[in-house]
């Protein structure tokens, strides 16, 4: 998050909790009383001056009497550490920090549930699928190229694949698997890839079908972990939410697209169908 939006969002907190206290008709210095605080304290704290701590807000709903805030404040300050990090910024000395993050992210999570509209995950990509899109956005992104390394950074992430202590249950549209990034042949050794992972225990690979009835529209692709905090990469920026109430709807966003994908042999009848597709001549 850049201090711009940090700062912003302590502003938005500060201010909920001025209207907590107007709202219960008491003025500063007599909050600071209940509290044995400063007054300074609170002023600073209204005024987006200061960090609140999660002992701080539970203290400030108390003293208000409106116990039934404390979650929404906690949640207020979690959104604050969210972090909603500009991809200029995290790749301006190139993608390979950016990989291993991601590495070390999977390696402390048990459960993952991912869905992708417009491109191969990255737990799946191949080494040529991937160096084609690295390229592509190193070139958008008017970033460095350390292409090289950061293949290899993504490669070392998919070793949590194979750990049974994991489960990856991931969900993509069909339209991806036609989306080519790089020539025939990378497309075919990625699409190949895709049909060996289905089967693997730890591993449960839907796709949702271009004709499929559905009770929610394809939208962008966003990554559930742990049930914890939800993953969601635009073009300029990447969040994590860790409110219960986000991660509740994303889940329920993956669950029903989950209603309208296909597994097993039919979800390898949709993967032959994109080779198939492929001019290989």
């Amino acid at each position: 998050m850049s201090s711009t939006d940090y700062q912003s969002g302590r502003e938005a907190l500060g201010g909920r909790l001025r209207e907590l206290r107007s709202e219960a008709g008491i003025q500063g210095k007599e909050l600071a009383e209940r509290l044995g605080w400063q007054r300074s304290k609170v002023s600073r704290l209204e005024l987006g001056k200061q960090t609140a701590t999660a002992t701080d807000l539970e203290a400030w709903a108390l003293a208000l009497d409106v116990p039934g805030e404390v979650a929404d404040l906690h949640s207020r300050l979690r959104g604050l550490d969210s972090q909603q990090r500009s991809w200029r910024r995290q790749l301006a000395r190139g993608h390979r920090a950016v990989q291993d993050r991601y590495v070390a992210e999977y390696r402390r999570t048990s459960t993952v549930r991912g869905y992708e509209a417009t491109v191969i995950p990255g737990l799946f990509q191949t080494p040529d699928y991937a160096r084609h899109l690295i390229l592509l956005n190193a070139e958008l992104m008017q970033s460095p190229r350390d292409t090289d390394e950061a293949v290899n950074a993504r490669m070392r992430r998919q070793e949590v694949l194979y750990e049974g202590s994991k489960t990856f249950r991931i969900l993509v549209w069909e339209g991806a698997l036609h989306a080519h990034i790089g020539p025939a042949e990378v497309m075919a050794g990625q699409l190949d890839r895709l049909n060996g992972l289905i089967g693997l225990p730890q591993i449960s690979l839907g796709i949702v079908p271009l004709g499929a009835p559905l009770t929610l529209s394809p939208k962008h692709g966003f990554w559930i972990f742990d049930e914890e905090r939800v993953v969601i990469e635009t073009i300029n920026t990447e969040f994590t939410l860790e409110s219960t109430e986000d991660v509740t709807l994303y889940g329920r966003a993956w669950d029903r697209l989950e209603e309208s994908a296909v597994h097993g042999q039919q979800a390898r009848r949709l993967i032959g169908r994109a080779r198939a597709s492929l001019d290989l001549n």
